[in-house]
């Protein structure tokens, strides 16, 4: 099966739902279907073995994933907010693909030879070759899209997803047509990261609606909850963040059954917040990487509740842990020689199952021997089996001997009220190796007391991970999907900005 094949099932299921766009003007399946058809056919006569999609994201992003299907060639969804030679060393991996990018980013794809079409002409084009589907897809080893990762710690690299990594990840998450009539998903990512892949993919099997939100603002988005009488939405942690801590919103979400969150490390504030403002909603917290089709363990709705009740430290604990994996998915955390570490113990991450794939363009296969993948994530799991994600293996801080992960300080810092955000990093030092160094930015109106906040640390945790030193900055350097880039914190640290 190929995620064609998916399309083919929602427009023969529930063909004049609409599932994708507004109540008014949006697209039903059996339409998307036609119009796939169509777009498919401009794929193969421009000869494209890719299809490159260098834009905001809208109607025309759905109708690329599904038309590069139909015509047997990966969507290759690339990040606009690269600078030129990032952009441009991209593109020369793709030199036969055909583009669609909006007006601002059609000269990348010029200066790369690359034929283009703007995301109206796209959809024009489609419209005028749109038809019945005339052809089976490509087979389920075929690649259904590459992704390139953000590149906050090295060069970005290729994800290869193949049609039965993303199949797989549908069909064991979702159940077909279970959506009801009325719901509608609010879809605030780009459309270079693999949860706007998954989202598309998900709530059409479901049949549930799917808007966009080009640009994101608090005030925006709620007001196209209320609007739309938005069902489900997704965001990333400082998405929620913004929401609840801008002054003179109206928050009220009435229509709002679930939220799901993940992309970046949720401060435990935030989500306590978010649970006391909006009791009527299911919260999820998903945990997944670009290489494993998306989410591959879930905390679900009663376990954010259970959490939030308890008087017990350990069952509380949970509501900052990414909850258990998903059936279809085997997680094991190692130490270094590759041994299973006991529940408590840290050690890195590796996953199992169909919907994984570990694959990069140009570099074949990261799998073991088992078929386990390492995601470079440090974490532990709890005695009842609820995994604790601890930072990237890479930012651990090596300071003299001991191995230090920033997320322990971290979750101290965010918990202080007149923090907004923090950051822990390991600046280069002659005598230790690496320093412990902070950067917080404080809450609008607050006069924080940076030594009292090292004094917290020093009580909370141990003198050896207090860091040496906390500056203020008004905004911490992040991707569009939350992630720290922290080479740009170590960098304006040891500059002394």
């Amino acid at each position: 099966m190929n995620i064609a094949t998916l399309l083919d099932m929602a427009a023969d299921g529930f063909g004049d739902r609409v599932v994708a766009g507004r109540v008014k003007d949006g697209v039903t399946a059996a339409r998307l279907r036609e119009l796939s058809v169509g777009a498919a056919r401009k794929v193969r006569a421009a000869g494209a073995d890719a299809l490159v999609y260098l834009a905001v994201n809208g109607p025309a992003f759905p109708l690329a994933l599904f038309a590069a299907a139909r015509a047997g060639v990966p969507l290759v969804p690339v990040n606009y907010r690269l600078g030129g030679e990032q952009l441009d060393a991209l593109l020369a991996k793709h030199p036969r693909a055909l583009g669609i990018a909006d007006p601002a980013q059609a000269g990348a794809l010029g200066r790369a030879g690359l034929p283009v079409w703007s995301p109206a002409g796209w959809l024009a084009a489609a419209e005028s070759e749109a038809g019945e589907a005339d052809e089976t897809g490509p087979e389920p080893d075929a690649p259904a899209v590459v992704i390139y990762t953000s590149g906050t710690t090295s060069a970005p690299k290729g994800v290869v997803l193949r049609h039965h990594n993303l199949v797989s990840y549908v069909l064991g998450t979702v159940e077909f047509a279970g959506a009801g009539a009325d719901e509608a998903a609010l879809m605030s990512v780009p459309p270079y990261h693999i949860a706007a892949v998954s989202n598309v993919l998900t709530n059409l099997y479901a049949g549930r609606r799917v808007l966009t939100l080009e640009q994101f603002t608090p005030g925006g988005w709620l007001d196209l909850v209320r609007e739309q009488r938005v069902t489900n939405a997704m965001v990333v942690p400082t998405m929620l963040a913004r929401i609840l801590d801008t002054e003179e919103l109206d928050r009220s979400v009435p229509s709002l059954r679930a939220l799901a969150y993940g992309g970046a490390k949720m401060p435990v504030r935030v989500i306590e917040t978010a649970l006391k403002e909006w009791p009527h909603v299911d919260f999820v917290n998903a945990y997944g990487l670009t290489e494993t089709s998306s989410t591959i363990s879930v905390l679900g709705p009663d376990e954010h509740r259970a959490a939030v009740a308890s008087d017990d430290p350990a069952v509380r604990a949970r509501l900052g842990s990414a909850g258990r994996p998903v059936p279809s998915i085997e997680l094991e955390v190692r130490d270094e020689t590759g041994a299973v570490v006991a529940p408590g113990e840290p050690g890195q991450i590796w996953v199992r199952g169909d919907q994984v794939s570990g694959e990069y363009a140009g570099q074949g296969t990261a799998v073991d021997e088992r078929g386990f993948f390492p995601t470079r994530d440090q974490g532990r799991f709890d005695a009842g089996g609820y995994l604790y994600v601890e930072g990237r293996i890479d930012d651990t801080i090596i300071r003299g001997a001991e191995n230090i992960a920033p997320a322990e300080i971290e979750d101290v810092l965010l918990r202080h009220p007149d923090v907004l955000d923090a950051v822990v990093v390991g600046v280069p030092d002659e005598e230790w190796g690496q320093r412990i160094e902070a950067v917080v930015v404080p809450r609008a109106g607050t006069n924080l007391d940076l030594e009292g906040l090292r004094a917290t640390i020093r009580a909370t945790l141990r003198g050896s991970k207090t860091p040496e030193r906390i500056v203020c900055w008004p905004e911490l350097p992040r991707t569009s999907t939350g992630k720290l880039v922290r080479r740009d914190i170590v960098a304006g640290l040891a500059a002394g900005a």
